[in-house]
């Protein structure tokens, strides 16, 4: 497109003044039509003739407000205030909103007239194709014998995949919906479904109610049956999804409902059910979670679940839970202080767990301060944490109850050396007071005291190779002395213990302070990294700790019982192509594994795949009776634009069998996504049943915001 000459700018200036004298000369002002400034016309060339006609040639555009046009030709006519214009024609108006048209006779402010051949496009998307369209008070559009679709229409004359047929369809650009009247939904050109009249919000609508994408799910349990969910649009802040699932074997009504504060946002999901599996009962479940911010930092969160069996999420495809765990918290975090409290509850749905036999509800209370005294140098930290829970059994030992205080002071600090040598410096002192029902082996009561002290020494050394590559190398070592004091007290809360690279150096590795380390210890470890220039990274960790005298209360798994620990060996591998391998394992001093894990993921422009391998040896402390060896694996793999492949598979490699399994299929262009999946759940008990569950979803682009993407464009062929 040429740019226009300085005096054809000079002229166009002249005449959007001339134009706006003869409109205020006007003694009686069309009211819809001079709403805002006259259209400002830009063009190669200008002329007026003696009618008073204004003609504007060559690479038009006129703009009024934030509407732009193109076309060929305008003719402005003062005497009626009419732009006769010729195309072809295209009119922005802003907010994804084009309009394509042959010729049209339009006002002065662009805002009411017809277009002839016109075409109504949304985000570059969704067209609507008309004989003829008529503006109207630039709010209303209405198009006459329309064809609607957001697929690529190919020159060939091919029809699209699908496309919504109509003999009228009016848009309300100011509410933003479009509505329909004798409307045939086809498929190539097939005609599949008819509307009377519907109503449908335009891609530009973010929020609206109305029937979101349908879905049908086939399950071995439960038969074929479709749900479709409905949108309310309370407000602008919350909203409600209302989802009938009907099939042969069962009624049931899923709910969602969302909201947002200013404050924070809450979000509650839930379902009612009527169904074969279980005749006469109601079924169902919610599962509701939310988080707030009030002053001084302070922040609550919830998350809240129930259901009303065991066996109501498996059959339902919902989350693989064998525990349903509610929280509710309040923290507060700053800089130098920590405040957290949370009460939680537990419902098992293990068909093997006796509930009254199980800790709920549990209470936990944690405080810490930080201080940075000028007179000793380094960090004080003041902490009181308090713990209590109850079971709902009351027989002895079995329904023990237990309730702690803890207040623990705790001072460190570091020097670096000339030579490189870092020594940390610990002193601790914790006071711990119990209670305990319904435990005849333990009094009601105990104290105990804990001084404690710890010296690390570490020697980080760093290396840049000619390639660029940076290499850290770190030997430690640490000595730590405990001296634990007081009543004895059951273990309680620290009945599984993990050793890894995050409590290779800590005073003691129980999760809880119920229990603590005693006596004296030494760390030797050795920490090595790699940070590359060429596009790989790596990261290793070896440690083992020594002890005068083994601790009992570490489980023979765990890796820390005995004079010396099992080895601790970490590490982590990041590739360039997208590959990251992470590894953790336990060795014993004979070369057997207590422990492994594995995980890999990789990531590319096709491709995702994630997998994870699992081994834990026999434990009876721990309830394993049996060695436990699991692989997991979840991928997927973009075959070209259209189609991505999926798969999934969990497997049992102890027992010989697989878990879960299951396969996926997505094909997507730019008008429709088509998502097909088949899954197997394959465990059983007393409650829950092994089941298939086939799911099968249609969605059409173009109805909702950012529903499509060129790359997805399909190519026009001739046959």
């Amino acid at each position: 497109m040429t740019r226009p000459s300085l005096t054809c700018w000079l002229t166009c200036l002249l005449l959007c003044l001339w134009a706006g004298f003869a409109a205020a000369q006007s003694p009686e002002p069309n009211t819809e039509t001079s709403e805002g400034p006259p259209a400002i016309l830009v063009a190669d060339q200008v002329t007026i003739t003696p009618e008073r006609q204004l003609i504007a040639e060559g690479n038009v555009e006129a703009f009024q407000g934030e509407t732009r046009l193109t076309a060929s030709k305008i003719t402005y006519d003062d005497a009626n205030g009419k732009l006769i214009i010729e195309g072809p024609i295209r009119i922005d108006e802003g907010d994804g909103l084009v309009v394509l048209a042959n010729a049209a006779e339009m006002d002065q402010g662009l805002q009411n007239g017809i277009l002839t051949g016109a075409r109504l496009v949304f985000e570059q998307q969704l067209q609507l194709a008309a004989l003829q369209m008529t503006r109207v008070g630039g709010r209303y559009t209405q198009l006459y014998k329309t064809a609607v679709t957001s697929c690529h229409v190919c020159e060939n004359g091919k029809p699209p995949l699908w496309q919504i047929r109509a003999r009228t369809v009016t848009h309300d650009q100011k509410e933003r919906q479009m509505y329909f009247e004798d409307a045939t939904f086809r498929v190539l050109d097939i005609p599949i479904f008819y509307f009377p009249g519907m109503r449908l919000p335009d891609p530009t609508l973010e929020r609206a109610s109305g029937f979101l994408i349908p879905s049908v799910r086939t399950t071995s349990l439960l038969s074929t049956g479709i749900k479709v969910p409905y949108f309310f649009r309370i407000g602008d802040s919350k909203d409600l999804t209302v989802s009938p699932y009907l099939s042969s074997k069962t009624r049931t009504l899923d709910l969602r409902y969302r909201q947002a504060f200013r404050n924070g946002r809450m979000e509650f999901n839930g379902a009612y059910t009527r169904d074969d599996l279980q005749p006469g009962d109601s079924r169902g479940y919610i599962f509701g979670a939310g988080g707030f911010n009030f002053a001084n930092d302070f922040r609550f969160a919830f998350d809240l679940k129930a259901v009303s069996d065991n066996a109501y999420l498996a059959d339902y495809g919902l989350e693989d839970l064998d525990r349903l765990r509610s929280e509710l918290s309040l923290e507060q975090i700053r800089r130098d202080s920590a405040f957290f409290t949370s009460l939680i509850h537990y419902d098992s749905l293990r068909d093997s767990e006796d509930e009254s036999l199980v800790a709920t509800p549990i209470a936990d209370i944690y405080y810490q301060k930080r201080l940075f005294p000028t007179a000793i140098g380094g960090e004080m930290r003041l902490s009181l944490n308090g713990h209590g829970h109850s079971r709902a059994s009351d027989l002895d030992i079995l329904g023990r109850d237990m309730a702690r205080m803890t207040a623990d002071i705790d001072w460190r600090r570091n020097w670096t050396f000339n030579s490189g040598l870092r020594a940390d410096w610990e002193v601790g002192f914790s006071a711990d007071w119990f209670e305990v029902r319904h435990d005849s082996a333990y009094p009601p009561s105990a104290t105990q005291n804990t001084p404690r002290t710890a010296l690390k020494l570490s020697y980080p050394m760093t290396k840049r190779t000619t390639t660029g590559a940076v290499h850290y190398l770190e030997p430690v070592m640490q000595l730590g002395l405990a001296d634990v004091t007081g009543g004895s007290v059951p273990n309680d809360e620290s009945t599984f213990v993990e050793f890894d690279q995050g409590n290779l150096l800590s005073m003691s590795r129980f999760p809880s302070p119920d229990r603590r380390e005693d006596g004296a210890s030494m760390v030797l470890g050795l920490n090595w990294a790699r940070y590359g220039t060429d596009g790989w990274n790596a990261f290793a960790t070896i440690g083992q700790v020594f002890r005068p005298t083994a601790l009992s209360d570490f489980t023979t798994t765990s890796g820390l019982s005995g004079t010396s620990s099992d080895i601790l060996l970490a590490g982590q591998v990041q590739m360039e192509t997208g590959l990251s391998l992470t590894a953790r394992g336990l060795l014993t001093g004979g070369l057997d594994l207590d422990k492994a894990e594995l995980r890999g993921d990789w990531l590319s422009d096709r491709t995702i795949v994630t997998g994870s391998y699992i081994w834990l040896g026999i434990d009876a402390d721990e309830g394993r009776t049996s060695e436990v060896s699991e692989f997991w694996f979840d991928g997927s793999y973009q075959m070209n634009p259209n189609w991505t492949a999926s798969a999934n598979l969990r497997y049992d490699i102890a027992d010989d069998r697989a878990t879960r399994a299951g396969v996926g299929l997505v094909y997507q262009n730019e008008c429709v996504t088509v998502d097909l999946s088949l899954s197997r759940r394959f465990t059983s008990s007393t409650s829950v049943e092994p089941s298939t569950d086939f799911g099968f979803t249609i969605a059409l682009s173009g109805f909702s915001v950012d529903s499509g993407t060129e790359k997805y464009r399909r190519s026009c062929k001739h046959s």
